[in-house]
């Protein structure tokens, strides 16, 4: 192999590691946990606001819909709050080949042995 196809396959890997974590935080946990809670929460927070008469009878006069849907917002809002003040932070830069004191390897760290790139032999 070339240094040209070395160079041109480092730089693909970089770029799909930016999007992998670009896509990692749109995909957080938190965000989807927390839109969904609040989705549902307002739907059973509307479905208790006028309960009927046998749903209260059912529920020993407790309005159910409406403290498990003012609950569901509450944890839904926590959950859209803590993403917001703690984002998911991005991922440390790998060394760049062409900088004095970049290696080009990468995060791997080592050349390709019989374990695999970036692994150390094991007792020989």
């Amino acid at each position: 192999m070339s240094d040209h196809s070395e160079k041109d396959l480092q730089r693909t890997v970089t770029e799909l590691e930016a999007k992998s974590a670009t896509a990692a935080r749109i995909f957080d946990l938190r965000l989807i946990i927390g839109a969904l809670f609040v989705v549902y929460g307002v739907i059973v927070t509307i479905a208790g606001i006028n309960p009927s008469h046998a749903s209260l009878a059912k529920s020993e006069g407790v309005n159910i819909n409406l403290w498990t849907g003012i609950a569901m917002l509450l944890l839904g809002v926590f959950f859209l709050g803590w993403l917001k003040l703690r984002p998911t932070p991005p991922p440390p830069p790998a060394a760049d080949p062409d900088e004095p004191g970049g290696t080009g390897l990468g995060r791997a760290g080592g050349t390709a042995g019989p374990g695999g790139p970036g692994r150390k032999p094991t007792g020989e």
